[in-house]
């Protein structure tokens, strides 16, 4: 086997991790200036411990958002799907200090009891986020949160199980849109699983 780099092209230290969960957070800050309302286009974030559930967030101290959540100290992370992906595209280019972002693309921000920041009516599901720890790492500030709910649209639920293939799901890799395939490749584990759990999980999905 050739274990030689020369049929690699070294291009530096980049962020080429792909894909990425692109998704929306809506966040809302206490004061008068930062009430209104925001969504923030979001590919850095990810999950980052089990138990307790945690996610974290990165965005530039310039960010509108980046006030907001600081105010508020929570946010939401809403997943996107095929329908939303223009709306995603705009809310990553368009600041939420000019335009309500909300009404502007006929949006409906979810309130929550018991928590200060909407979520995404629209979102196919969404995770409810309060903040546990801010680390500014250089260009971006992360936001470490623990996951207080998440929420599915009904319709994808069955059996008590979540079907994201039918969700129509997007990514980010690299600067662009992908969807994300509704066809399973395999489940956690099937390679070592036995062969009447690949059937029957196989079985499940048809």
């Amino acid at each position: 086997m050739d274990s030689t780099l020369s049929g690699f092209t070294p291009i530096g230290a980049t962020t080429l991790l792909a894909p990425l969960p692109v998704v929306l957070v809506s966040c809302q800050g206490t004061s008068p200036d930062l009430r209104i309302p925001n969504l923030i286009t979001v590919a850095w974030t990810g999950i980052v411990c089990s138990n307790p559930p945690m996610l974290s967030i990165s965005l530039k101290p310039q960010r509108h958002s980046y006030r907001q959540i600081l105010e508020s100290q929570c946010f939401c992370v809403n997943l996107v799907d095929r329908s939303l992906c223009r709306a995603t595209d705009y809310c990553g280019v368009k600041s939420g200090r000019d335009i309500n972002k909300f009404e502007t693309l006929d949006l409906h921000p979810l309130y929550l009891p018991d928590f200060d920041a909407p979520a995404l009516a629209e979102a196919p599901a969404f995770l409810c986020c309060r903040v546990s720890e801010i680390k500014e790492l250089g260009s971006h500030t992360l936001f470490l949160a623990n996951i207080k709910e998440s929420y599915v649209r009904t319709t994808l639920m069955s059996d008590r199980q979540v079907n994201l293939e039918n969700a129509h799901l997007i990514s980010y890799a690299h600067g662009q849109y992908y969807p994300v395939s509704p066809s399973s490749l395999g489940f956690f584990g099937y390679s070592v699983a036995r062969k009447k759990t690949l059937k029957r999980r196989t079985a499940k999905k048809r």
